[in-house]
């Protein structure tokens, strides 16, 4: 199926997840994830309307964004970076989607020219398959990043279980929630985490109804 299709089933499922949340779609960012697909398939997605384009490995990231330079796209990295390899990618990323600790900060803001939007990257089901800090890391964590001007914390992101159990991936979900609540009733100024990252092509019509503004979508989009 070519892409054009395949995201307007996925804008309809999108649509109907927001009806019954009783939310907007235009609350609800589609992040396009071609990690495993060529520049042409990328291209087709492109055309199909997609503008924000995500990533998680270095060289595939930087193949791409040299490839589609100047057009009007955001760029997400949404994979573990090592901090060695930020100077590589930080002046061309829009937002970081995994940062987790706070070795990464320090290098984000010593490599940054100007504010960098990131998403915490939290393991709510606290698999050891999965990075991120534990929901109960995340207040003390954001203390630390108090004097890193150069890092904006935009919202919080995790992964759900591989599950075909809807009721864990709910409370997923439904945790990280209520811990972006728990973040903005402290008021940051270097954190007002708007935004929820949560939801992948197999989860992401639940992840909206608990939820999340900005979700993850590979295979169903690009295969």
């Amino acid at each position: 199926m070519q892409v054009a299709a395949k995201l307007e089933e996925i804008n309809r499922k999108i649509e109907h997840a927001c009806l019954k949340s009783n939310r907007s779609i235009e609350e609800i960012t589609l992040i396009g994830v071609t990690k495993y697909v060529t520049i042409e398939r990328t291209e087709e997605a492109i055309q199909a309307g997609v503008h924000h384009i995500g990533e998680n490995r270095l060289e595939g990231f930087r193949e791409k964004y040299d490839h589609f330079q100047g057009m009007d796209l955001k760029w997400h990295f949404i994979g573990t970076l090592q901090s060695r390899k930020v100077k590589d990618i930080i002046h061309q990323v829009d937002v970081i989607h995994s940062l987790d600790r706070l070795s990464l900060a320090k290098e984000i803001n010593k490599r940054a020219q100007q504010t960098v939007d990131c998403f915490i990257q939290v393991n709510v089901s606290k698999e050891e398959s999965k990075h991120g800090l534990s929901p109960e890391e995340v207040l003390p964590f954001l203390e630390k990043l108090r004097d890193h001007q150069k890092i904006q914390v935009v919202g919080l992101m995790t992964m759900a279980p591989h599950t075909e159990d809807e009721t864990v991936v709910r409370q997923v979900f439904k945790r990280l929630a209520e811990l972006k609540e728990q973040v903005q009733e402290k008021g940051y100024e270097h954190a007002p985490c708007t935004y929820l990252s949560m939801g992948m092509s197999n989860d992401y019509e639940v992840a909206i109804e608990e939820g999340a503004t900005h979700i993850r979508i590979g295979s169903k989009l690009v295969g």
